[in-house]
């Protein structure tokens, strides 16, 4: 395997293609001479979708891997409305994917990458086995009251963003262990299911990344500057910052976003679209007057765009 190729992971189903695809646009764009290999997880996008997706990451020259999980995979875990399947992907995801791999970064699809994401490739674990990074405010009062509700002693880290030794992991995630861990939170009822049951099982696990860096949280802007006095201002953002994670209900690809960094999103989502009908037109499913919208530069070097799927 191919210890320079960075390996990114996404999980989730046909409701957040396009908000991925802008995020996966803005990982190539601002990282153009990596080799990069997306990993996608799910049980229910169509066919249809799938293949619109490998045309998709082929054009803008990353390697597409889908693994598509079987019904009777989770069979006796415990599901719901507010605990979906697709919970557990991320995660099972060390279980999952294949053996060969020894790292791999997740990324939430609500997010866009604006710097080179290498230094998170490269991170030393430091005999952890996660990275992620916690989204503190000007106290630790949040961060109190969830240790006391998941009886745990270190910080509260978002998934949205985590580094995974995968060679580490697999020795310690089992699947009855989460599904057992949901059957008796369930009771106390989990905030945010995942991430309550990621922190509880693997929080003393994980390394704690800058948040300012890796996982932004676009809804605290004037609390990063109140918290570095003025430091993380926006010149420093756009120069330091790695990922900028669009946290809450209120999403930049919707109309009623009030996000400052919105404009930022948009500037991606418009280049998504652009590069959406140059894909169009390669595979023929526009007439010929859609050329004029093609976009006039290219995101790099052409990479390894071999199209893998399996089913698990």
């Amino acid at each position: 395997m191919n210890e320079d190729k960075i390996h990114i992971l996404v999980t989730l189903n046909e409701n957040y293609l396009e908000p991925l695809k802008t995020m996966l646009v803005s990982l190539v764009h601002n990282n153009f001479l990596e080799d990069i290999d997306i990993w996608l997880i799910h049980q229910s996008i169509s066919d249809e979708k799938i293949e619109e997706l490998k045309n998709f990451t082929s054009f803008i020259n990353c390697g597409l891997h889908v693994i598509k999980i079987d019904e009777d995979y989770f069979t006796n875990a415990p599901v719901s409305k507010k605990y979906p399947k697709e919970m557990y992907f991320r995660l099972l995801a060390p279980v999952i994917l294949p053996s060969y791999l020894n790292k791999i970064i997740y990324l939430d699809p609500d997010i866009l990458v604006i710097n080179s994401i290498r230094p998170l490739w490269e991170l030393d674990f430091q005999e952890m086995v996660f990275a992620a990074s916690a989204h503190t405010g000007l106290t630790d009062i949040s961060q109190d009251i969830n240790n006391l509700r998941l009886g745990t002693e270190h910080a509260y880290y978002n998934t949205g963003v985590i580094a995974i030794d995968l060679t580490k992991a697999k020795k310690i995630i089992k699947k009855e262990s989460i599904f057992s861990h949901i059957e008796e939170s369930i009771i106390t009822s989990l905030l945010l299911p995942d991430q309550d049951i990621f922190n509880a099982l693997y929080g003393k696990m994980t390394l704690e990344i800058p948040d300012e860096i890796w996982n932004y949280d676009t809804r605290k802007f004037s609390k990063y500057i109140t918290r570095t006095m003025g430091t993380v201002d926006f010149p420093w953002i756009i120069k330091n910052t790695v990922i900028l994670h669009y946290c809450g209900k209120s999403k930049p690809w919707k109309v009623n976003s009030t996000s400052r960094f919105h404009a930022l999103h948009k500037h991606y989502q418009n280049l998504t679209d652009r590069y959406e009908t140059a894909v169009a037109v390669k595979v023929g499913d526009v007439v010929e007057d859609k050329k004029k919208e093609l976009p006039r530069v290219t995101l790099g070097t052409v990479f390894d765009t071999d199209q893998n799927s399996s089913t698990l």
